[in-house]
């Protein structure tokens, strides 16, 4: 049976023996039509958090602001959300010094055209952006975790008075699959 399975931009192809598949899920997510425009749903939640305050009494009162947002490697519509998070920030706050700290993880730093794509031209033109690198020596120690590893972070972060993060992680789930076709296409 050959399978695709989305990859990156494009999706890659496997040919596996038809007795090796026990059955296929596919998602209807395609199917999914919400109620509302992508900026009314964004609105609507950031008027309506869950559990705390909204961002803008969040920042009442704190100088350092730093927003984690997600690199190049997430599909988070960082476009949309980022605007109104900022809005908010300094609905609070204007006179706050905001970071947009690129949450990198281990993977290479993002690249300026990355930025923009990912967060638009005016977000990466006006605010200060910092792109975290877990190979600095920048990074605070905060302790030992419970599985006995030490717990460092980007220093940014750890003298922040108010830390939030935008985006969302998820698992690596897929590797490379030996034998498996990576084909790529332009949208």
């Amino acid at each position: 049976m050959l399978i695709q399975i989305p990859y990156g931009n494009g999706f890659m192809r496997a040919d596996i023996p038809d007795e090796r598949v026990a059955g296929i899920i596919q998602s209807e997510l395609d199917n999914y039509l919400p109620d509302m425009e992508e900026q009314d749903l964004i609105n609507r939640a950031m008027d309506n958090p869950i559990g705390t305050k909204r961002l803008y009494q969040l920042a009442k009162g704190c100088n350092k602001i730093v927003i984690i947002a997600s690199d190049h490697t997430r599909p988070v519509p960082s476009k949309l959300i980022l605007p109104g998070m900022l809005h908010e920030i300094r609905k609070g706050n204007p006179n706050a010094d905001i970071t947009i700290l690129i949450a990198t993880g281990c993977h290479r730093g993002t690249k300026r055209e990355e930025l923009v794509e990912k967060f638009g031209a005016g977000i990466v033109e006006q605010e200060k952006i910092v792109i975290h690198d877990c190979d600095a020596k920048d990074l605070s120690y905060l302790g030992i975790l419970p599985s006995g590893g030490e717990l460092y972070i980007n220093r940014i972060a750890a003298e922040a008075d108010l830390l939030i993060a935008e985006g969302f992680i998820e698992p690596h789930f897929l590797q490379d699959i030996p034998g498996a076709e990576r084909v790529y296409y332009q949208e």
